[in-house]
């Protein structure tokens, strides 16, 4: 079992491209697994992770944001529209863009099935945005020192969410 992750330009005509040609800061990663996947269940994977469940666990202690598998489910069905720090910007068919409480950055999701003479895969696809704010002082559209400081480790973090997110779904998620 391999499992690659790739960084990739986002893809045109999707939720994150909006971002991207905005002037936000935006980055896609990608991956194909040799099956089809439904999109419920990429989303169910993702969220339902340990290491996204760490993150959960972050999110309840420091910001008072809590979740659940149950609730990671509900959304991946459509029947939840917020979920942990983030509130549902725009859902299609195969793409799911989430929008934190503060309204500053963005995780995006999509899907993409194939079928091939050797079989069904599909590419699943994780990016992130963020949106740049004007600074009070010189006024300029800046993503802030924060996430600047933060940029290396999202990256790593990125790739290591998409690669657990597939492993888990090979494992757990049916």
């Amino acid at each position: 079992m391999k499992i690659l992750v790739q960084k990739c330009p986002v893809p045109a005509n999707t939720i994150l491209e909006n971002y991207s040609l905005n002037g936000a800061y935006a980055d896609c990663y990608r991956t194909e697994v040799p099956r089809r996947v439904a999109f419920p269940d990429f989303i169910i994977a993702f969220y339902t992770t340990p290491l996204f469940k760490l993150e959960r666990w972050i999110l309840r202690l420091t910001v008072g944001k809590p979740s659940t598998d149950v609730q990671a489910r509900e959304l991946a069905d459509g029947s939840r529209d917020e979920f942990a720090a983030w509130y549902v910007e725009h859902r299609k068919e195969n793409e799911l863009l989430m929008c934190d409480f503060r309204g500053h950055t963005r995780s995006w999701l999509m899907v993409i099935p194939t079928r091939l003479v050797s079989g069904d895969r599909t590419q699943l696809y994780f990016g992130s945005a963020v949106v740049p704010r004007q600074n009070p002082k010189t006024g300029k559209l800046t993503l802030g020192p924060g996430y600047q400081a933060l940029l290396g480790f999202h990256t790593v973090y990125s790739v290591l969410l998409l690669y657990s997110s597939e492993l888990h779904m090979r494992h757990y998620v049916k």
